[in-house]
């Protein structure tokens, strides 16, 4: 998937991939939403989590940059090159919550990234480096990869996973 260029496209690829996601959480029923297994040790509520965590992680590094702050990225005590580990530890903050409680979190914390791009100018999604915390990059790499494309990996991988436990 090419990198959008405006701010409308960024918006509606992350509204069109979870869309697509959605509908096909839909067809799931709560007992297959937290049947292990399907990505690892992984439920789909474990990838939801997941989505969600990577959502919160990033609107507190924006929140830090307003406030003149730069945050450790991706968070405290890890490296980009520790992401298996810190992704472990997400999983492992959120695999006794309830269904219900992930998945509101989910939506939420999507809607408020939908939010917070609508309220952002073309400008500041796509300078790079307008906090400290994004080296040279774009704000709208991050929220790119902490929905659109974060949303097609989530739906590609439980789709593969899914149809092997269904097999098995």
């Amino acid at each position: 998937m090419p990198r959008p260029t405006t701010k409308s496209a960024l918006m509606d690829e992350n509204r069109d991939k979870y869309a697509a996601l959605e509908a096909w959480l839909a067809g799931l029923t709560p007992e297959q939403m937290v049947q292990p297994g399907l990505l690892g040790d992984w439920s789909v509520k474990d990838v939801l989590a997941h989505l969600h965590e990577w959502h919160a992680m990033l609107l507190r590094w924006y929140a830090a940059g307003l406030r003149g702050e730069n945050p450790p990225t991706p968070a405290e005590g890890y490296t980009w090159a520790q992401l298996p580990v810190l992704n472990k530890r997400i999983y492992e903050t959120y695999r006794d919550r309830s269904l219900e409680e992930v998945i509101t979190k989910f939506r939420t914390s999507h809607q408020e990234l939908q939010v917070l791009i609508d309220s952002l100018s073309e400008e500041d999604l796509f300078t790079p480096g307008l906090y400290g915390w994004m080296r040279q990059n774009k704000l709208s790499a991050y929220f790119k990869s902490c929905g659109s494309s974060h949303y097609h990996w989530a739906l590609t991988e439980m789709r593969k996973g899914l149809k092997r436990l269904a097999s098995s």
